[in-house]
């Protein structure tokens, strides 16, 4: 199994969010960035004033898990913020729109191949 590479520091994600372009999905908002690397490195921010950590934790976890599966199909060299619209009850929270949403959303940023 091949490991993620992550957004880890602050500055990393401000980086994306100030200068990157974003796209708008039911769910997940994407905000996206050219690197200088030959891989993509992703980030997910979800607002500790939404829910509890056991919530934010699944929605991370179904948010990587939907990536992973779509990763072989993306362009790579690309600083990638997935986050989560706090409007959405988590009640609704569904892979299947989630899914679909990422894959709307990178195919109208051009990176699918």
């Amino acid at each position: 199994m091949r490991k993620m590479k992550t957004l880890k520091k602050n500055y990393e994600f401000q980086n994306v969010l100030n200068k990157g372009k974003f796209y708008i999905g039911k769910q997940i908002t994407i905000y996206i960035m050219p690197n200088r690397k030959e891989a993509n490195y992703i980030g997910i921010a979800i607002s500790s004033k939404a829910y509890h950590a056991v919530k934010r934790n699944e929605i991370k976890r179904k948010i990587r898990e939907s990536y992973r599966l779509l990763a072989k199909e993306l362009r790579q060299g690309y600083h990638i913020v997935f986050l989560w619209n706090k409007k959405v009850p988590i009640e609704q929270l569904d892979f299947h729109i989630i899914s679909q949403d990422m894959k709307s959303i990178f195919s109208k940023a051009g990176m699918l191949i």
